[in-house]
């Protein structure tokens, strides 16, 4: 599976990863090892909080090494007519409502925040389109349309 990145959010998961492996993996095998010295660890709130936060670490830890195993990073492509991952666009929503976005891989999507993933609904529906195009989408509310104004 290929994970889509930025250069930023790439470095950003490499420093992640290099710091849950030497500072947060170390420091629950530590907490693990001292719990373990108060005895009977089927009750022992304190070892089984360790053994839960080490498990959540161990998780993250693969989570990451995975995506950086199949890393595409996005070139963001200036004076482009179509729509690609890394783009930023403007759209009206019909009705007249305009947004702002960038399309992004879905690690680094933050609807709230303009990032929508090249997996959305609407992500799917823009890549590929030109400025002018309409695209609708299925929502919870409905099939909205939207078209495509500006590309950046």
């Amino acid at each position: 599976m290929e994970f889509y990145l930025t250069k930023e959010r790439l470095e950003e998961l490499k420093k992640e990863l290099e710091e849950l492996k030497n500072v947060a993996l170390p420091k629950v095998a530590e907490q693990l090892k001292r719990a373990k010295e108060f005895g009977d660890l089927s009750e022992n709130s304190e070892y089984q909080a360790a053994r839960s936060e080490r498990e959540n670490i161990e998780s993250r830890i693969e989570e990451i090494d995975a995506i950086l195993r199949n890393p595409v990073i996005i070139e963001k492509k200036f004076g482009s007519d179509e729509v690609s991952i890394g783009a930023t666009l403007e759209i009206t929503r019909e009705g007249g409502k305009s947004l702002t976005l960038t399309i992004v891989g879905s690690n680094e999507a933050k609807p709230q925040e303009g990032l929508i993933s090249n997996v959305s609904p609407l992500g799917r529906a823009l890549l590929g389109h030109r400025v002018g195009s309409s695209v609708e989408v299925e929502t919870p509310n409905g099939k909205v349309t939207y078209t495509i104004t500006k590309i950046r």
